[in-house]
């Protein structure tokens, strides 16, 4: 059996049912993609999957799907290519496991652009928001869009307008890698303000996916289902802007039920734009983010470069706990013996009188006429340094 053939199946089966088809994955994952296709062309199978299949079955335009993707620079990405991102859809086999019905993940992929979507999971941050968004929102998302990808991580986001089409621009101004998701056909010209984004996105090498076929139109509930794997395919989900009931909001959601990292921003008091957001913080629902470094120390990978901070952090925050507590015992002022140091902070002498010279070469202590006191003018610290 040739990968083409198994592409094939996929193409059609892709097609023959609406997502998430829990049965359809189920018997795909059990009988091969091959045998399930003709089972289902056939009839001759579960009924649980002849409803799910039985008012397209007999749709078989899987050649004419890969042709006619081929013809706009796009392909069908299948769970059999390298390219597939099983690490990180592996969320929603275990979510499904716990009775998540929409925890399915999907049969196959269609996608146009360059990247190796992969690769771009292995280090993704989502950052979804409102359509109608504020400027101040806008303003957070191309930031932590462009922050974001010169750390080497990639923007996830549904392309739709508003916050989703700022993340997307922030990342292409940074010349990072963006992947959009959508929630209708590659082909369907959708959102109409944002072809010529898509079309950026894909040839400045991000990529546009969607388990949707060719010609597939969009519907309200394809974006909500669209969301889970926004959801899975990232690491963590940033919420810049949301109202209480919202596609944002049902995006965190959902990333919490996958057991993946949930941020949200604040906005201005009272602002109807931020409310799905404060409720979300306010909930414990999402973690507080007001920054990129934020957001790289909750879900950077490993080898991800966190940048220094602009504020400064204490002098003595490496130091141990008995180190602390001699340091402690210092005045700005007077000076003070060895054993005076001693007795205040319940450090034995011995340790005392190694430490106050290691606190010296520090900068955070000094020897007087009088004895040992603080250092005047402590090191300037700044975090990461």
């Amino acid at each position: 059996m040739s990968l083409d053939d198994v592409r094939l199946a996929r193409a059609y089966l892709a097609r023959v049912a609406e997502p998430p088809a829990k049965a359809l994955a189920a018997f795909v994952a059990r009988v091969g993609p091959v045998d399930a296709a003709e089972a289902v062309r056939k009839g001759d199978c579960p009924q649980d999957v002849i409803d799910e299949t039985i008012a397209r079955r007999d749709r078989d335009r899987a050649e004419a799907d890969l042709e006619a993707a081929g013809k706009t620079g796009a392909r069908l990405i299948i769970p059999e290519d390298d390219e597939w991102p099983a690490w990180s859809l592996l969320c929603l086999d275990i979510a499904g496991q716990r009775g998540i019905p929409s925890a399915v993940p999907p049969l196959a992929l269609w996608a146009r652009g360059e990247a190796h979507l992969g690769d771009a999971t292995e280090g993704a941050v989502a950052i979804v928001g409102a359509r109608a968004s504020s400027g101040y929102g806008e303003s957070v998302a191309g930031e932590f869009a462009y922050g974001l990808v010169q750390r080497d991580l990639a923007i996830f986001s549904g392309a739709a307008l508003g916050i989703d089409g700022a993340a997307h621009r922030g990342a292409l101004a940074a010349r990072g890698t963006t992947v959009a998701l959508l929630g209708c056909a590659l082909d369907a010209g959708y959102p109409a303000g944002h072809v010529t984004l898509l079309n950026m996105i894909a040839e400045r090498g991000g990529l546009v996916v969607s388990e949707y076929p060719p010609g597939t139109p969009p519907a309200r509930h394809r974006f909500l289902v669209r969301n889970r794997l926004i959801a899975a395919l990232s690491e963590g989900t940033v919420v810049v802007e949301a109202g209480r009931r919202s596609g944002a909001r049902n995006t965190a959601n959902t990333a919490g039920i996958l057991g993946k990292i949930v941020m949200a921003v604040p906005g201005p008091v009272g602002s109807a734009t931020s409310v799905g957001c404060h409720d979300l913080i306010r909930n414990s629902d999402a973690t507080l983010v007001g920054s990129v470094e934020d957001v790289i120390e909750i879900v950077g990978r490993l080898g991800t470069h966190i940048p220094e901070r602009l504020r400064p952090r204490r002098p003595t925050d490496g130091l141990g706990k008995e180190a602390l507590r001699v340091h402690d015992a210092l005045e700005r002022r007077e000076g003070k013996s060895a054993d005076e140091i001693a007795a205040e902070s319940g450090v034995p002498l011995q340790r005392v009188r190694a430490m106050l010279p290691a606190l010296e070469m520090e900068g955070l202590a000094e020897r007087h006429e009088s004895g040992w006191r603080q250092h005047r003018r402590p090191r300037e610290i700044s975090e990461g340094a």
